[in-house]
């Protein structure tokens, strides 16, 4: 499967994969993201029931501490 993430192209051998296997593999799991999935915002609890396929484009932002 071929996804755009941020802007970059990721090939994944996974054929079936949710927004929430994503961001596990991208090591995101536990940090407070805003996930874009083909233009459209998904609230936290869309993560695990989002599943992803060959083309779709997302969109990650997460937020960084500091002062």
């Amino acid at each position: 499967m071929k996804l755009r993430v941020n802007g970059q192209f990721m090939q994944l051998e996974d054929t079936q994969i949710s927004v929430q296997d994503l961001l596990e593999s991208l090591e995101l799991g536990v940090k407070t993201v805003v996930i874009e999935c083909n233009d459209h915002i998904l609230t936290k609890e869309m993560h695990t029931s989002t599943l992803l396929k060959d083309g779709d484009h997302i969109e990650i932002v997460h937020f960084v501490g500091g002062g």
